[in-house]
């Protein structure tokens, strides 16, 4: 966790608040999760989170994959537990470990990683139009996506503060 330094008022609440207002702005899933952290990720522009999140928007370029907030804590683990040396097992051991741990929370609280099964999309595994959905009002009645990038937010801040001795 030596790129990531917590500042004193840091809160688990707090960051799921972000994750869920940088959504509502625009961004998506992905983007939403890992911006939410980006002033505290030493080495990580804001600028580059936005570019490396980007494809991650709807379950992975909208195929319905795996949850863009779930990828958003997969980006985050890279940071609290980095694997940067192909030839450091333990470091991808500790790396996966967390990826399983996030994702496993994520699925305890929300049922699913999947995509397609939080927004109860029943499609034949085909890939939808790579065109973005509108953010109307409708669009954020309709779609549970606000509460899991909080979801997921908060989860890797309790992590943060577990980490730090702070929880």
């Amino acid at each position: 966790m030596e790129r990531i330094v917590l500042p004193q008022d840091f809160s688990a609440e707090e960051r799921g608040r972000r994750a869920e207002e940088l959504f509502v702005s625009g961004y998506n899933c992905c983007q939403a999760v890992a911006l939410a952290f980006a002033d505290i990720i030493e080495g990580a522009p804001e600028q580059t989170l936005k570019i490396i999140t980007a494809g991650f928007g709807g379950g992975f370029g909208r195929l319905r994959e795996v949850c863009g907030a779930v990828s958003g804590m997969t980006v985050l683990a890279g940071f609290i537990r980095p694997a940067a040396d192909p030839g450091e097992k333990e470091a991808k051991t500790a790396n996966y470990a967390l990826v399983q741990d996030f994702a496993g929370k994520f699925k305890e609280q929300r049922g699913s990683i999947i995509c397609r099964e939080l927004l109860d999309l029943r499609m034949a595994h085909k890939a939808e139009s790579p065109e973005p959905s509108d953010r109307t009002p409708e669009y954020y009645k309709t779609r549970p996506c606000t509460v899991n990038v909080g979801v997921a937010a908060r989860i890797v801040a309790n992590t943060l503060l577990e980490e730090a001795g702070r929880k």
